[in-house]
């Protein structure tokens, strides 16, 4: 969490319990709140609840869908075929982040449906791990045209709602595909072949960067490199078990 999100939760906090100090002055003993959770507005970015003076609830995957819509926030809306939310499990251990969605994604409205998807099953399978298991999604929602890399403005104005899909999702690892989604989610410019294999931190999770699965179609000489680092993200993920 930034340190302004933190002294705005604390300035909020410590604002609401000025008043109820000031109710309980003239005879209030409680406020009402709502019974049902559901009711409770979705909790900031990096908070899961504030507490009984400020209940807030997770936000759904649904709910985040609902909002971005049929997303005109950028140039990318008026090539796109379909938009590219996410898929998987709501509640994945391991979330999987690629750059954008592909021409098959494009045109099924599925993160990783081609053959790199297959490949990409392939892997999460060594692993002992179904495709049902993780929740796999893009940086950006929309196909560029001629899968050219994404620009810089269309990141900045798409990655809010990945940001939101971790803050749902809450998993405890992350796995990183390619030089673009790795140095878009690191805001850096060091080679995918340096930070591959060594983990790193986004959002407060731990994140794997590793090779795209179409690169390795390009290049199958790395996928020895790809399964050193998922046999890395095993290992994260029973340690993780063991500790709960």
């Amino acid at each position: 969490m930034s340190e302004n999100l933190k002294k705005e939760l604390l300035e909020a906090l410590g604002a609401a319990r000025s008043q109820l100090e000031a109710l309980g002055d003239l005879g209030f003993e409680s406020i009402a709140t709502p019974e049902a959770p559901e009711l409770y507005p979705p909790c900031p970015i990096g908070v899961v609840d504030l507490g009984g003076l400020a209940p807030c609830r997770t936000e759904s995957l649904e709910e985040i869908a609902t909002d971005l819509g049929d997303c005109q926030r950028c140039p990318l809306a008026t090539s796109r075929t379909r938009l590219v939310f996410g898929v998987g499990n709501p509640n994945a251990r391991l979330v999987v982040v690629g750059e954008a969605p592909g021409r098959e994604e494009d045109l099924q409205g599925e993160p990783f449906v081609g053959q790199a998807g297959k490949l990409l099953d392939r892997l999460l399978n060594a692993i002992g791990l179904q495709r049902e298991d993780v929740y796999i999604c893009n940086v950006l929602k929309c196909r560029p045209p001629q899968n050219r890399d994404p620009q810089a403005d269309e990141v900045e104005t798409c990655e809010p709602f990945l940001v939101r899909q971790l803050a749902s999702i809450q998993p405890q690892l992350i796995m990183a595909l390619g030089r673009f989604a790795v140095q878009s989610l690191l805001k850096s410019k060091i080679p995918i072949s340096r930070l591959r294999g060594e983990w790193q931190e986004y959002q407060g999770i731990p994140l794997m960067p590793t090779f795209h699965p179409a690169y390795l179609l390009r290049n199958p000489e790395s996928k020895r490199d790809v399964w050193e680092d998922l046999k890395e993200v095993r290992r994260r993920m029973l340690s993780l078990e063991r500790e709960r």
